[in-house]
């Protein structure tokens, strides 16, 4: 896993729940890293699964909840980073068509060893769109969260219905309803 992931969710942990937690997390962990992490480098994702499962005991919080709100923060440091995927669309359902097929694409010319979750949309209505999230490192509530925020993002009204289509969560689906005013 990118090193992006590991810096971007420390320094969320850091923001929302200050420096100590932090502290506390890393020394909590065992990790082959040691808590030191750089943006471009790889980890294995079983780090950032202690990491949360830890910041989740230490905290009280669903770590399927610390998860959405992960992806819910990381959005806006991908918008800060890659501004041009958001502004070359205007809703989310335009946005999230292009993960696949454009999003990733750019993000491998940069980091070729990523391994990236595959998402796979299909628009079954005007107002329907339904996603299938496929990952062997199952976290599904990181995409929901990034899914949430850009229908914020793009100031929609949309709900969100999740099934698992296995029982471990390496697939999804999201279904996707625009709700018309």
């Amino acid at each position: 896993m990118k090193g992006i992931v590991f810096t971007e969710f420390l320094d969320m942990v850091e923001k929302k729940f200050g420096y100590v937690v932090v502290d506390e997390i890393i020394s909590k962990s065992e990790l082959s890293s040691n808590g030191i992490y750089t943006a471009v480098g790889n980890y294995d994702h079983y780090e950032i699964i202690q990491l949360l499962t830890n910041l989740s005991d230490n905290v009280k919080i669903d770590p399927q909840v610390l998860l959405t709100e992960f992806g819910k923060y990381i959005f806006d440091t991908l918008l800060e980073s890659y501004p041009q995927f958001f502004n070359s669309v205007d809703n989310s359902f335009d946005l999230l068509k292009s993960i696949d097929n454009h999003i990733h694409v750019e993000v491998l010319k940069l980091y070729p060893d990523a391994t990236l979750p595959s998402f796979d949309s299909e628009k079954r209505e005007k107002d329907t769109m339904v996603m299938t999230y496929r990952s062997e490192r199952k976290m599904a509530s990181f995409a929901q969260g990034l899914i949430e925020k850009s229908i914020e993002y793009y100031n929609e009204k949309c709900s969100i219905e999740l099934k698992k289509l296995n029982e471990e969560g390496s697939i999804v689906e999201f279904i996707l309803k625009r709700e018309r005013e």
